[in-house]
């Protein structure tokens, strides 16, 4: 058995299904997602610039571990907690005014960090920059759903995941470069620019629908993509919104969905949005453009798994719970051979650290697709905003647990290599909540689909009859060439 488990029977109070998408792709739909994933580009360079900054920050704010790992955790907990009220809002106005709201607002904090000397003004600076984050994603997700005919989204939504990390390529090798040589207020202003720059080409180019698609309340794009009363479906009420999320929690396969995310993701965000850089360069003695190649080498490993592993799901789809297992196995593994070897440990074990450590990405999205077989689609937005919540909530609480324990060990504020290699030993608690959690909800989703009347056969059963349908096929391609 190789189909997805059948989702649960839509609740009749569910919100309206969304507007129907054209049967072909239109030459302009690919046009607004181009202009689309540049937004998601630019955001990411935003989401993951402090973290290649925090050397630097360091000495600008006088700042400890603590301090600065404050920083991304408060970033971090901004973007979690806007997801539902940004998914409210993005019904209300559409993706045009959201993804250039979003690229604005990153582009006000980016400015705001550019001038500022003091920690307050540049708390407020990343608080910013978590919001207009929080927009962007879930809106050109938006512009995908709206304007490509279904059979695309999946394909056209994996594609906006990947190419939106090319934003980690820009934090790691441009903004670096101008760290390291016109300076702070340079290497920020640059990318506040930038930000201002994709807000206006959204505000621009982007459409929140095709033409027609206004009626009944339904999305769609009137006359220069304004957003009228026709244009904005019904969101739902506050008591709507209650239902559908304690329903979809109560479901056992959005809660292995979260899981699956909280276990994969955590790494890689930790990794890449603030101590990854640091403990490449003060805990392994390599040079700042050295560390910037390892992050862009992650970077691209995680642009080359992302289709290998959707494929997989898409092959095996009974079988999710497994590669989430595999890719977090590869990860325990890596880290623990990279931490028990004295530091500084060589180029090899490091490179295949960052290779390990991108699976946590695309793995991660195996969560979504949780979300998404196991919800009706009237609730599959709380679903995957649940789901959504895990990973980010265990990255920011892991990215401040790192900065406690280098502060304590670590003399002063100059981080110490045997520092980095306690403090990397953190990850084993979120492993193993994660692998518990994971395994209890795997267990009550499969009893549920069992009571849907869809079994999950053992793993050893499954190889055997791929086993005897090839054999079968061997013999039948045999006969025929016997009988001509």
């Amino acid at each position: 058995m190789h189909d997805d488990p059948p989702p649960s029977d839509p609740s009749p109070r569910t919100p309206p299904e969304p507007p129907p998408t054209p049967a072909t792709t239109p030459r302009l739909a690919w046009i607004l997602w181009g202009v689309g994933v540049l937004a998601y580009v630019v955001a990411i360079l935003h989401r993951t610039s402090f973290g290649v900054a925090g050397l630097d920050a360091s000495d600008r704010f006088g700042a400890s571990g603590g301090m600065l790992a404050s920083f991304t955790v408060l970033q971090l907990l901004v973007y979690a907690g806007l997801q539902i009220p940004v998914g409210l809002l993005l019904d209300r106005v559409g993706p045009r005014w959201m993804i250039a709201g979003g690229a604005l607002l990153m582009a006000a904090g980016q400015g705001l960090l550019a001038l500022s000397s003091g920690l307050g003004t540049a708390v407020a600076a990343r608080v910013l920059v978590g919001a207009g984050d929080a927009m962007t994603f879930i809106s050109v997700l938006g512009v995908v759903t709206r304007w490509f005919p279904a059979r695309r989204v999946p394909l056209v939504t994996q594609l906006t995941g990947l190419l939106g990390q090319l934003g980690q390529v820009l934090s790691a090798v441009p903004l670096v470069v101008l760290l390291h040589g016109p300076g702070w207020t340079a290497a920020f202003g640059s990318a506040a620019s930038l930000g201002v720059l994709v807000g206006v080409l959204a505000l621009a180019v982007l459409r929140n629908g095709p033409p027609g698609g206004g009626k009944d309340g339904k999305a769609g794009g009137g006359k220069g993509g304004k957003a009228g009363a026709g244009d904005r479906a019904a969101a739902p009420t506050l008591a709507e919104v209650g239902r559908n999320l304690a329903d979809s929690w109560r479901h056992p396969g959005t809660r292995l969905g979260l899981w699956s995310h909280f276990t994969t993701q955590f790494s890689a965000n930790t990794f890449t949005l603030m101590w990854g850089f640091p403990y490449l360069v003060s805990g392994h003695g390599l040079d700042p453009a050295a560390a910037s190649a390892l992050l862009t080498v992650l970077v691209l490993a995680t642009m080359v798994s992302g289709p290998l592993i959707g494929a997989l799901v898409a092959r095996y789809p009974l079988r999710r719970s497994l590669l989430v297992l595999g890719i977090v196995g590869l990860m325990v593994t890596a880290w623990t051979v990279t931490l028990a070897v004295p530091p500084p440990a060589p180029t090899w074990l490091l490179v295949v650290l960052v290779l390990c450590v991108a699976l946590g990405g695309p793995g991660s999205m195996i969560g979504f697709d949780f979300a998404r077989t196991f919800n009706p689609p009237g609730r599959q937005g709380t679903a995957t905003g649940i789901v959504n919540a895990g990973g980010f909530v265990a990255a920011l609480v892991a990215i401040l647990l790192i900065g406690v324990v280098l502060d304590v060990m670590s003399p002063g504020r100059e981080f110490t290599p045997e520092a980095f290699r306690a403090a990397w030993t953190v990850q084993v608690l979120f492993w193993g909540a994660g692998l518990v959690g994971v395994l209890r909800t795997r267990a009550l989703a499969r009893r549920r689909m069992a009571e849907e009347g869809v079994r999950v056969p053992p793993l050893r059963e499954s190889l055997r009859r791929r086993a005897e349908a090839r054999a079968e096929a061997r013999a039948e391609a045999r006969g025929k060439v016997g009988c001509r």
